[in-house]
């Protein structure tokens, strides 16, 4: 413990990182430098710093920032030109973000002269996980405190005990026993609503639970047609005005909230071995999803397409498990981003009570010609009679196991 000097402390404000961060004074005695990142959780993150000065950590080592251009644009967009999705369902809101903060972390470490870094991830998720991986990848001999695998706080009673000890100001919906009965993690991508009364599978959450989508039954009876343009596979504007990145999935998530876009609920694996449920709203990445398939279905050639998409399972759970900054994450990244050269174009989509419909899309890099996509006269342009060399080349294979199967059976019979 004497070898742990000086600290950087992934830090929220909360009742968890405000405990953590005493017991980090406390039990390991050393310099403690807070960081907090804004991601668009759209909470006011001026209370955290005024916490840690009450707490007794110097101005100097009080670090907020605001990533959510970096987020958007260096994490959520390049795994959206991947139709990134994790077991059929699951968009990554939260895996995504883990990436950028644990980069971070290691930036204000290496810039104050900590060796160490301290997360509240429990000793059961993933972010336990996705912290380290990425920290190890970046500042390989950083030293790693994990609170939660280490104390015998576990408990909320516990917590809130450790903090009338030492004097650590606590919500008082939080003392109380009021808030929501789940924990919740968001950022621009996604709100992440997890335990508490969500770990029975068979409960359906309330509609209150739900903060940025309303209920398909009550959003809009008249559909909403929106325009994004692509350049390289990223959209960079919505209804003909450009934005940044950050903008673009910030109006998405207000149009795809208004019309119910976006909610799911599901079991899942956690890397560290145990089935998870969790409910999750992300409208404007649903909406990504959609009209990036619509951009490249125009645009990609089948078998680059095809390639894609068998890849795509696998480059999922490396940001699932906290492999963003590997060498195999970094190399599969590199030909996603070479087959998005020609992802250019308009795509039009159209919104209603929950559903996402394209009903356009055009690209200078179209690779749909009309003249031998028709089913009226082509002029020649496709030949109809080669099919049939082709049907009997590509069944040649199944004819002769099935005139092996034959025989195999008069033999039998005689």
């Amino acid at each position: 413990m004497s070898d742990i000097k000086k600290v950087v402390l992934a830090y929220s404000g909360g009742l968890d990182t405000s405990v953590i961060l005493k017991w980090l004074q406390d039990v390991y005695q050393c310099e403690v430098v807070t960081f907090t990142a804004d991601i668009g959780q759209g909470e006011e993150l001026e209370p955290a710093r005024k916490k840690a000065l009450q707490m007794g950590i110097a101005r100097k080592n009080i670090f907020i920032e605001d990533l959510r251009e970096e987020f958007v644009r260096d994490f959520v967009f390049p795994m959206f030109r991947a139709n990134t999705v994790y077991e059929g369902e699951y968009l990554l809101g939260t895996s995504i973000a883990r990436p950028l903060i644990a980069k971070q972390m290691v930036a204000i470490a290496k810039q104050v002269g900590a060796d160490t870094i301290s997360h509240g991830a429990t000793g059961k998720g993933n972010d336990q996980v996705r912290f380290e991986l990425g920290a190890y990848a970046l500042m390989p001999n950083v030293k790693i405190i994990a609170p939660w695998r280490e104390w015998d706080l576990l408990s909320r009673e516990k917590l809130l005990a450790y903090a009338d000890k030492h004097g650590i100001p606590v919500d008082f919906k939080k003392r109380k026993g009021g808030g929501a009965p789940y924990s919740m993690d968001a950022n621009l991508l996604h709100i992440s609503y997890e335990g508490g009364i969500l770990e029975d599978p068979n409960f359906a959450p309330e509609e209150s639970m739900w903060r940025i989508t309303v209920s398909p039954e009550k959003a809009p009876a008249k559909p909403q047609t929106i325009e994004l343009e692509y350049e390289k596979g990223d959209i960079v504007a919505i209804d003909g005005k450009r934005m940044t990145p950050a903008k673009i999935l910030a109006t998405l998530n207000t149009i795809g909230g208004k019309h119910g876009i976006g909610r799911l609920d599901m079991v899942e694996n956690r890397y560290v071995g145990m089935k998870s449920r969790g409910c999750y709203e992300t409208p404007g990445g649903t909406i990504m999803l959609k009209g990036h398939r619509a951009m490249e279905s125009i645009t990609m050639d089948r078998e680059v397409l095809a390639l894609k998409d068998d890849l795509m399972p696998r480059y999922a759970r490396m940001i699932y498990n906290g492999y963003w900054f590997s060498p195999e994450r970094t190399l599969l990244q590199g030909l996603i981003d070479a087959s998005q050269a020609t992802v250019n174009g308009v795509v039009r989509l159209k919104l209603y009570k929950g559903t996402i419909m394209c009903v356009g899309r055009e690209s200078k890099d179209s690779l749909f010609d009309t003249r031998i996509a028709t089913f009226d006269d082509d002029g020649g342009a496709y030949n109809q009679a080669d099919a049939a060399g082709f049907i009997k080349l590509n069944a040649l294979r199944m004819r002769i196991a099935a005139n092996k199967r034959a025989g195999t059976s008069r033999r039998k019979r005689k």
